[in-house]
């Protein structure tokens, strides 16, 4: 189906041939992606090449790529959805940045305690794995992000409403870019991980209330991690990579 790439950006061809196909057709609103070493072989390139496709597919709304389950051309709603919010959210100001600080701070706690009494154990898995490698990565940006946005869609999931799933996969680009920053700051993914151990523990208990509370208290870390991430970004004299 995919041609060999040859060029130095592989993943950027993988992107144009996946791209083509969705738009041609062949592929559908829906359709489940093969899995990433199938890809790699098809198209003749490392495994690494075809995750930064993926996340860049992603990124333009074009696919959904769920922790556990693969990877999924998007519907015109989710497309809708993600478009419109990471468009509003681009230029990365602390005003935008505090909207979405205030949304998740509505929605999250809520989705959360709900996940508690929805949980299903594959959810749980998911939760703990990323726990594990967030553990084991704090000196790996790139893998503990990644984990950290698993645990989190791992939570809207477990709450078994697709909606919430839906918005939050939507953000998926504009909070890897907030965690980015929170890792320049000084303890941030550590007490980022105290909370998430806490968030984790209340689920297991399937206690609704103390979830709400775990997520209430690590969502307001979030928002005081990235508070000092901007000021750092605007006293940088080169900006900051994130």
């Amino acid at each position: 189906m995919y041609k060999v790439v040859r060029t130095a950006r592989l993943y950027e061809q993988i992107v144009q041939q996946i791209e083509q196909s969705i738009q041609e057709g062949k592929l559908k609103p829906g359709d489940q992606l093969p899995a990433e070493r199938e890809l790699a072989q098809e198209f003749g390139v490392s495994r690494t090449a075809v995750r930064e496709a993926v996340k860049t597919l992603s990124e333009k709304g074009l696919v959904e790529a769920y922790s556990g389950r693969g990877t999924f051309v998007s519907t015109g709603k989710s497309q809708a959805i993600r478009h419109s919010l990471n468009s509003f959210l681009k230029s990365g100001d602390l005003e935008d940045s505090d909207y979405v600080a205030e949304m998740r701070e509505i929605l999250e706690p809520e989705f959360t305690a709900l996940a508690a009494t929805r949980i299903e154990e594959q959810h749980l898995v998911m939760m703990r794995e990323a726990v594990a490698v967030m553990d084991r990565s704090m000196k790996n940006p790139d893998a503990y992000i990644e984990a950290d946005l698993d645990f989190h869609l791992a939570l809207a999931e477990a709450a078994g409403n697709p909606l919430i799933l839906s918005l939050l996969d939507s953000l998926v680009g504009v909070l890897r870019e907030q965690r980015l920053g929170i890792f320049s700051v000084t303890g941030g993914p550590e007490r980022g991980q105290v909370h998430h151990k806490l968030i984790l523990e209340a689920i297991e208990k399937r206690s609704a209330s103390g979830a709400r509370k775990a997520m209430r208290a690590h969502l307001q870390q979030v928002h005081q991690d990235s508070k000092v991430s901007a000021v750092m970004k605007t006293k940088s004299p080169k900006g900051h990579s994130s």
